[in-house]
């Protein structure tokens, strides 16, 4: 089980490759450089030639060892870095200098695209001080306002980068502002639905606890002095399913403001990782979305 990224890196197997669309950004390619040097990727790099190479000089990288496909315009090169993945000639997919709504349309292209009919979704991974696991957290950033069903499919598609990431049977909590089921607070009826299904065998490979509270979610201590160390999850989940993208958002950004922590997403619910990263992240959050991404087409490739 990984407990933190560097972990991660070392589990990636063999170099994987990444198809990015409108390479010409230097946060973008001063990560995939990176990604490149410390083994957990290689790139095909798709979009305007001239600027890939003029930026390229600019951070020192030497293009020698990747392949570029000029492509100037940013629609034309997504159709052709998503179709490099469709075809299996890439593992992973990866947004550069295009808007995001343009960036999803390639993805779900009905001829080259990889969409595969269910619902997409993203995950966050977390590497955080205190915490000696991965935290998944899920949907940050999709999915407006899931139900019960979008909610099945976030989870399910949370465990498989979980199982990619050597957690065999993850504990998934459905967190709510209580932890105990109200009908009038639907979060918590949904809660104890998704507890229902994991019980009964309909959502498999993980442990699902709903609904819980954030602090009986992750914090031991927490359930003792609430007494509910009874509960499937006392403190020690690994994945927290949010109620709505407000949640899960402001979840994500106070602790990516707020402490020191390691981070990766991607977007899932599709044939191949997709990553989806803000210009707003870091270098080293790219990065660990490339290593994120290469550790579950890893795992696709040994089904």
């Amino acid at each position: 089980m990984s407990k933190g990224f560097d972990e991660l890196i070392a589990i990636t197997g063999s170099m994987k490759k990444v198809a990015v669309a409108a390479a010409q950004d230097a946060p973008i390619l001063e990560a995939v450089k990176a990604a490149k040097e410390r083994g957990i990727a290689d790139a095909i790099l798709v979009g305007d030639a001239d600027k890939i190479n003029e930026i390229a000089a600019e951070l020192s990288m030497d293009l020698s060892g990747y392949e570029v496909i000029d492509v100037k315009d940013p629609i034309e090169a997504a159709h052709t870095a998503v179709a490099l993945v469709h075809d299996g000639k890439a593992d992973m997919y990866m947004k550069g200098l295009i808007d995001t709504k343009n960036f999803l349309k390639s993805v779900l292209d009905k001829e080259v695209g990889l969409r595969t009919g269910k619902p997409l979704s993203h995950v966050a991974v977390f590497e955080l001080p205190g915490i000696d696991r991965l935290l998944f957290l899920s949907d940050v950033a999709f999915i407006p306002y899931p139900t019960l069903e979008d909610k099945k499919a976030i989870i399910e598609h949370t465990v498989a980068v979980a199982h990619a990431c050597g957690i065999e049977c993850p504990k998934v909590a459905p967190v709510a502002a209580v932890e105990v089921v109200n009908p009038k607070m639907q979060v918590t009826v949904d809660a104890e639905e998704l507890t229902r299904q994991n019980d009964a065998g309909e959502i498999t490979g993980c442990i699902i606890d709903g609904p819980l509270s954030f602090d009986l979610a992750i914090d031991p201590e927490a359930a003792k002095h609430k007494n509910a160390e009874n509960r499937k999850i006392v403190g020690d989940a690994d994945i927290i399913l949010f109620p709505d993208i407000h949640a899960g958002n402001l979840m994500y950004k106070a602790l990516v403001h707020l402490t020191k922590c390691k981070n990766g997403c991607i977007l899932t619910g599709t044939k191949a990782p997709v990553i989806l990263t803000s210009r707003s992240d870091t270098f080293e959050t790219k990065v660990n979305s490339i290593a994120l991404a290469a550790v579950v087409a890893h795992n696709l490739k040994q089904q």
